[in-house]
Formats: C-alpha cells, structure tokens, sequence
C-alpha cells in the first residue's frame, strides 16, 4: 500500500525482549511493508538484526544499530549517522519501555531512575535530536508508545509505570504543541492490556495478578478487557502506522488508545 513509500523511519526498541514479536518489531516490519527505509534500534544489537532479518525476507529496507535510550551520546551518534547516510528521518518511533512491579511504597529511588531512565528520557534525547532535523527538512512525524497506565490504574502497582508514562503523555502534547507550526506532529500511541514479550518477561506481575503462572495471568487479562481478550503488537503496529502516515497528517498531539474498551472500565474486576 505504500503508505510510507520513500520515508526514513527510525524505529527505537525494534527488537523484542522475548521470543516472539513485541510492539518494536511488529512495528518496524509493518513500517518496512508500507515502503519505508527503516533503522532498527535497540539496545540489543542480535535482537534488531533478527527483525532486520523478517523485513528483508519480505523484501524490504534495513539497518539494525545498537542503541541504550539512556544514553545521550549514543542518541547523538545514531541520529547523526542516519542523517549522514539517509539525509533525513520522516519518522521517530519510541518503543522502549520497561515495567518493575513495585508501589510508592515497595520502591527504592534507584529502581525509580533506573525506569525513568529508559521510559521518559529515552524519549526525551531521541526527540531532542531528532526534531531538529524534521525542522530543517520541513516536518515529521514521532510517535511515542505510552500506555493506558498513563491515565489511570490497571490494577498492578507499578509506580514507576504510571509515572513515566504519565509523563511521556504530557511530554508529547507539550512538544506537539511547541512544534505544530514547523510541521513536527508528535502523537502517542497508549496500548491497554497487550499479549506481548515484554509482558510475559515482566517480573513478578503474574503474583500481582494473583495468578500461578503465566498462562492463568493472560486469562485474567483477557477477562478484564471489555472485547474478552488482549491485543497483540500488531494492534500497536497499527495505530503507529497511521500517525506516522499522511492519513493523519492533521492530527497532532493526541493520545491513540488501543485497548480494546479497557479505558472505559473494567469489564471483569
């Protein structure tokens, strides 16, 4: 459908944290059929090489770098090696986040950072170095994966989740706002309960569930949401796909859900 034919897309966190596809992958593979070039970041360099591997079966353009979010250097360095070999980014794509089970209570101010680290200042430098560029070629599209736990409880005490994805919410509506004028759309993306690697590697969030394993924790979730089951990381793909697309080149600063009706309340508490 070629709906991003000729775009440079830089996905970050384009690997999977698990075998399977996670909302990166799923995201830089959808991105790649739709005809654009895409750069797979990740901190784990054998992880975006093996979603490189799927785009190029299917025929598609790939370059897999190795990137840690929390460090600005790198940040720099990548976004400028793009920019030296491509001449452009149309898309900025933040898909790095983790989960540490923990309340305000359970928490130590190093794990409180360590997370901040990744799930908001990750996002902060990627957009700091990209923007700029988007700016100088006449506009762009970044769009940030959140979480429905950004705007409210979902029933596992994950301070740090919440926090930060609270706050990487407001950050893309304050930079949309700042940015509209140059024609930098900055959108986010906020998954509900997702089937997903990221999730089955989350410590401890089965005993948060009050559940015995990892099978009895996806059933609980399935009954929560509103549709009877979780979305998978195509459903994010998706949404990703259509705000780093032209279709929504009107649409700036909003919060996509996809959460199968989740934000509308708990089906099954």
């Amino acid at each position: 459908m070629n709906e991003l034919k000729d775009k440079v897309a830089l996905v970050v966190g384009a690997g999977s944290s698990g075998p399977g596809t996670g909302n990166g992958r799923a995201t830089a593979v959808l991105f790649a059929r739709e005809g654009a070039t895409v750069i797979c970041a990740d901190r784990s360099q054998e992880s975006a090489e093996e979603t490189c591997e799927l785009i190029r079966t299917e025929g598609g353009t790939c370059e897999a770098v190795p990137l840690d979010v929390t460090s600005e250097a790198q940040v720099r360095q990548v976004v400028a090696d793009v920019l030296a070999r491509h001449g452009r980014i149309d898309v900025l794509d933040n898909n790095v986040g983790i989960a540490a089970v923990g309340g305000v209570t359970d928490l130590d101010e190093t794990e409180w950072d360590r997370v901040f680290a990744i799930n908001l200042k990750g996002a902060f430098f990627t957009m700091k170095h990209v923007i700029p560029a988007m700016v100088d070629q006449g506009g762009g599209s970044v769009v940030n994966i959140s979480s429905v736990a950004g705007i409210r409880w979902t029933g596992v005490p994950y301070a740090t989740y919440y926090a930060s994805k609270g706050a990487l919410n407001h950050l893309t509506r304050t930079t949309a706002a700042e940015f509209a004028d140059r024609r930098v759309r900055v959108n986010a993306v906020l998954p509900g309960l997702m089937k997903t690697p990221m999730v089955e590697a989350t410590a401890n969030l089965a005993d948060a569930y009050r559940a015995d394993d990892v099978e009895a924790m996806w059933a609980k979730r399935d009954s929560q949401v509103p549709m009877g089951h979780m979305g998978t990381a195509w459903d994010v793909a998706n949404a990703a796909l259509f705000l780093a697309s032209d279709r929504s080149r009107y649409i700036t600063g909003i919060e996509l859900l996809v959460d199968g009706g989740i934000s509308l309340g708990f089906a099954n508490q």
